[in-house]
């Protein structure tokens, strides 16, 4: 009692004086804490505005910074960054008829040294230039065809990107990666997926797509084809998908939710997906035959609701016409042996669900 006293005292003071500022606990793992709110018996208590705090590491004990006062439990999806330095840009290429010039005047170099009646360094100089023009204008020629670009390296740096097509002459000293630029599909095997209620599926999907940027695709990634898989496969383990037969809505909408996760991901290796598409959806093998009996269950029990309906509404409608026309006249007890006699009638027609 003493202490509730005492703190009464000291939060809310004399009638007639300003309170004074509530005194306020500072730990480096919570926000501001009021001290007087943890004692405090009324049941509305002033409001004291807090701010959220960042904890500061501390040193020499490998604790990782943490941020109070987030909205969740975990922030937003990082998406990959792409390096800003690294952007396809066009590579130094001349027409293929330079480089065959070039070797053929280092051949004709060659067959003039070779008439040279004096040898000596002058005749081994001129068979060193005519053979090193003749390589580097042979050596340098490529083809580039409609549909696929060369990237080009030169001592590990990136030399640029050839999009042009016919007989080319490059540099022969840069190393050359070809790279498809096509419109490509990919039909994937069958990857682990789930439905909205975690039960276990195996998914097929198709992607669209094609390399936008070359640089990034060859250099950012070790294998940009594997990292589409993998991130189309992190993205199944996001997106809820639906059998088909659970309504084809929910697959097109899984599709949309599915082409906007991968392309966030692959946009940071220069790759641009048009659609991710489920095609085959089927449950796990390991829960495949207990739902198969628990779809043919829920299927026969909407057929036989299907059939009570349709039964009741008419013998209904047979009733009220023979009554509204005059036809009978019935009193409740025979009224109610017409109406069993016609659900016996109406359902022994029927054919049964199942049969």
């Amino acid at each position: 009692m003493s202490t509730t006293t005492e703190h009464t005292s000291d939060s809310e003071g004399p009638a007639g004086e300003t309170p004074r500022p509530a005194r306020l606990i500072h730990n480096e793992a919570t926000t501001e804490i009021p001290v007087h709110l943890l004692f405090r018996d009324d049941p509305d208590p002033a409001p004291v505005p807090l701010r959220p705090a960042v904890v500061g590491r501390r040193q020499g004990t490998g604790e990782q910074p943490r941020l109070v006062g987030r909205t969740g439990p975990a922030g937003p999806r990082p998406v990959p960054a792409a390096d800003p330095e690294l952007v396809e840009r066009p590579a130094r290429a001349l027409p293929g008829a330079a480089g065959v010039l070039a070797g053929a005047c280092g051949i004709a170099g060659c067959l003039a040294g070779s008439w040279w009646a004096a040898a000596g360094p002058a005749q081994w100089a001129a068979y060193a230039g005519s053979g090193a023009l003749g390589l580097l204008g042979f050596g340098g020629l490529t083809r580039g065809r409609t549909g696929r670009a060369w990237v080009l390296g030169l001592f590990g740096r990136y030399g640029g990107t050839v999009r042009r097509t016919g007989l080319l002459w490059v540099n022969p000293l840069t190393r050359r990666h070809r790279v498809d630029v096509r419109l490509r599909h990919w039909r994937s095997g069958s990857m682990p997926a789930g439905d909205g209620n975690g039960v276990a599926l195996r998914v097929v999907v198709l992607v669209v797509w094609r390399v936008r940027d070359t640089a990034r695709a060859c250099l950012g990634v070790d294998d940009h084809e594997m990292y589409l898989r993998e991130c189309v496969e992190a993205a199944l383990v996001r997106v809820p998908v639906e059998v088909p037969d659970g309504g084809r809505a929910f697959v097109a909408a899984a599709g949309d939710a599915l082409t906007r996760l991968v392309a966030a991901d692959a946009a940071a290796v220069g790759l641009e997906v048009f659609s991710v598409r489920p095609v085959r959806v089927e449950y796990a093998p390991e829960v495949a035959e207990v739902m198969q009996r628990r779809r043919i269950a829920a299927m026969d029990a909407q057929q036989r609701s299907r059939m009570l309906t349709s039964v009741v509404d008419s013998v209904e409608d047979t009733v009220t016409r023979l009554t509204v026309r005059g036809l009978v006249d019935l009193d409740d007890y025979e009224r109610k042996s017409l109406v069993r006699d016609l659900t016996v009638a109406f359902c022994v027609g029927r054919p049964q669900p199942g049969v």
